[in-house]
């Protein structure tokens, strides 16, 4: 049986990657989990691959797979709502195939190409909204999972929320994946690797063409 605190944590991961793809950062699961030090949020990601429910994924920055989910939640006090285990998406046999429009710009923004061609993608990986995909070139985002050569799958909206990664348009011909950002007047769009600088605009610079939903990769 996992501890509740163990417990909160692979829900928390599992519905994470579930929205986005994508792992959350340790500093977001040590808020969400209220602990005081990221070296609690090792300590209950040691536990939980020992329990064999989670496993850190081989040469991918803060990469985590969820093997399993508990089969009961946690007891709580009598004064709290029960907890529900969140399951993570089950496999679909179902495939969609969705507009790729050509390369974007991990890095430095690069002009976003149109083609004609489609990429077929699980029905797991996308919920509801209209997708495209994006092939990601530089590594940029590397802290953030996302890899040169993977494809992006974007949910199409034309408004984000802070924090939010994002393909914005930057002066109507150039592309980026990036952290969107507000500070003071203007735009920063934040990079995930640290040799990189923000960049920072104007908004009617930047449009937003949609948010991250997932990653698709090739070995």
């Amino acid at each position: 049986m996992l501890t509740r605190k163990q417990h909160e944590l692979i829900c928390f991961i599992a519905d994470r990657l579930a929205e986005t793809g994508v792992s959350p950062s340790f500093e977001e699961m040590k808020d969400a989990l209220d602990l005081k030090s990221k070296s609690g949020v090792h300590r209950l990601i040691s536990a939980l691959e020992e329990r064999q429910f989670l496993r850190r994924l081989p040469n991918r920055a803060r990469a985590l797979e969820v093997l399993r989910m508990p089969e009961r939640p946690v007891a709580r006090k009598a004064t709290a709502k029960p907890a529900r285990a969140a399951a993570p998406p089950s496999p679909a046999n179902d495939v969609i195939e969705i507009p790729l429009h050509g390369r974007i710009a991990a890095g430095v923004p690069i002009e976003a190409l149109e083609g004609a061609q489609m990429l077929p993608v699980p029905a797991a990986l996308l919920g509801a909204g209209e997708h495209y995909a994006l092939e990601v070139s530089g590594d940029s985002m590397v802290e953030a999972g996302i890899l040169d050569g993977d494809y992006a799958l974007i949910r199409r909206q034309e408004a984000a929320r802070e924090g939010e990664i994002v393909v914005a348009l930057i002066d109507d011909h150039e592309a980026t994946l990036k952290y969107y950002r507000h500070e003071g007047a203007m735009i920063r769009l934040d990079p995930a690797n640290r040799a990189y600088d923000p960049q920072r605009y104007t908004p009617d610079q930047v449009r937003v063409q949609g948010k991250l939903a997932g990653l698709l990769r090739r070995y």
